[in-house]
């Protein structure tokens, strides 16, 4: 057990006093899936090896969710409650609480005070997209993104979401608004951008100087205002720690608040301060009706994807050339059918884009699947949401994981376009900016199509191929390149 799992918000202990993430895993899976699908809801309870059952049960969720609008709306409200259920606050005394309960304490009850950073530059009044080392404009964006969608790496509906920012620069700067970036250090986050155009921030993060150096700088270069929450005259907090006292500070910021939550940590931390994130959000949903909610989805994940995506990947399988035939068909033989296989049976409407990482885990998982069930549960309430796919990206998080490392290197050849962490990020905080001033985008029939509506998926729903059936072959290609 790390340390800094003996304060805040933790994993509940079980019968033998340890505090298991798989045993939470297992059971908020069974509790979101009890009343839409109690047969899978019983195969997640009884899983015996969650570290690698989870990809079936995950899926399940989605699939489940199918049937009906209700039914998903009810699957990420059983989930989030499950979660808030089960998941605990130790305080500085070692008592465990429930979160709803969260107590006040030396560091979790204490007010927060706030420095006020005023950038000093001019505001960039126009859509800038950093592409392969270039800086895109206007019309080229708009032919950057056709030729992605054309070649399968985003879909067609980015270029709609993108095309309205172009037409209204005015947008960026999001007047009237106050952005919290939660996780304002955070490299897939919209701080550097929403800096550059003028916009109003309220960062949290970790009070590590190493992050505040790089906020404070970008504050200072850009053009907008960032608060920074501060205590004994340093910045930072601790979301897993602080909720109550984040949650009084952020209350109080004017205009209309967007929460935009950007946290990452290793492991079952990741779980962890994605749920304080949560905790965090409700309370402030409690207190204050104009809450807007801000997320970006992973692309290794479980999607229901539309029909033509289906179609594009269909079309790429069969329009393989006769040498790539030629050698697939002994490895899918030699592999029991499990290299190379077709991303979806011909015709499915939707498809299930099935593109969970076995080595990212459960925990990665789960902290990415309560977000988009807060997403989906916020939109069903009448919220304005932002929840956008991102592309894969080269992140630091990603690269130092070797396997995931050499299979982005290798990616290119299974038609999946990784992108650069720049381009990411703007694209990213313009389809916020575009969220934000639609009230969340349109508004389709069925949550799945929410979260399909202009996905940066780099390829991933329009491959040929099963991601994970050409993973391991991507990382063998790009073992190489990764290194280097």
């Amino acid at each position: 057990m790390a340390a800094d799992e003996q304060r805040g918000l933790v994993f509940p202990t079980d019968d033998e006093g340890r505090r298991s993430t798989s045993v939470v895993g297992r059971g908020v899976v069974a509790d979101a899936l009890r009343d839409t699908d109690p047969t899978g809801a019983r195969a997640a309870s009884g899983a015996t090896g969650w570290r690698t059952d989870y990809l079936v049960h995950f899926r399940r969720l989605v699939e489940a969710g199918l049937v009906s609008p209700d039914a998903a709306v009810s699957i990420a409200r059983q989930g989030l409650a499950s979660l808030h259920d089960r998941m605990r606050v130790l305080d500085e005394a070692g008592e465990e609480h429930p979160l709803r309960e969260w107590p006040a304490g030396p560091r979790g009850g204490d007010e927060l005070e706030q420095r006020e950073v005023v950038g000093r530059g001019a505001p960039v009044t126009e859509l800038v997209l950093p592409y392969h080392g270039d800086r895109l404009r206007g019309d080229e964006i708009r032919r950057r993104i056709d030729d992605w969608a054309e070649h399968g790496v985003v879909e067609p509906t980015v270029a709609e979401a993108i095309g309205k920012v172009l037409a209204n620069p005015n947008w960026l700067r999001l007047q009237g608004h106050t952005v919290a970036v939660l996780g304002a250090g955070a490299e897939m986050g919209p701080l550097p951008s929403l800096m550059r155009w003028g916009a109003r921030v309220a960062a949290v993060d970790l009070d590590r100087p190493a992050i505040w150096e790089r906020v404070l700088r970008l504050a200072n270069e850009g053009a907008g205002t960032l608060v920074v929450p501060m205590q004994e005259d340093a910045a930072g907090v601790d979301l897993l720690g602080q909720v109550p006292a984040i949650a009084r500070w952020l209350g109080e910021q004017p205009g209309t608040l967007v929460v935009g939550n950007y946290v990452y940590a290793d492991g079952a931390t990741n779980t962890r301060v994605s749920m304080a994130v949560d905790e965090l959000t409700r309370r402030l949903q409690a207190d204050r009706p104009d809450v807007a909610l801000g997320f970006l989805a992973t692309p290794t994940d479980v999607f229901a994807v539309p029909a033509e995506a289906v179609d594009h990947s269909t079309r790429a399988y069969d329009g393989r050339s006769v040498r790539s035939k030629t050698l697939t068909r002994p490895m899918r033989t030699l592999s029991g059918g499990r290299l190379l296989r077709r991303n979806y049976v011909a015709g499915s409407d939707p498809g299930i884009n099935d593109s969970l990482v076995p080595q990212q885990g459960p925990n990665y998982a789960l902290a990415k699947r309560l977000q988009r069930w807060r997403a989906t549960v916020a939109r069903h309430d009448g919220a304005t949401v932002s929840m956008s796919v991102a592309p894969p990206t080269r992140t630091r998080s990603v690269v130092k994981n070797r396997a995931l490392a050499a299979a982005y290197a290798g990616a290119h050849r299974f038609g999946v376009e990784v992108f650069e962490p720049a381009t990411s990020n703007v694209l990213m905080a313009a389809m916020l900016v575009h969220d934000l001033h639609t009230g969340g985008g349109p508004r389709h029939d069925h949550p799945w199509q929410d979260e399909a509506y202009a996905a940066s998926h780099g390829g991933l729903w329009r491959a040929p191929y099963a991601p994970r059936s050409a993973l391991g072959l991507a990382a063998l290609l790009g073992y190489g390149a990764a290194r280097g």
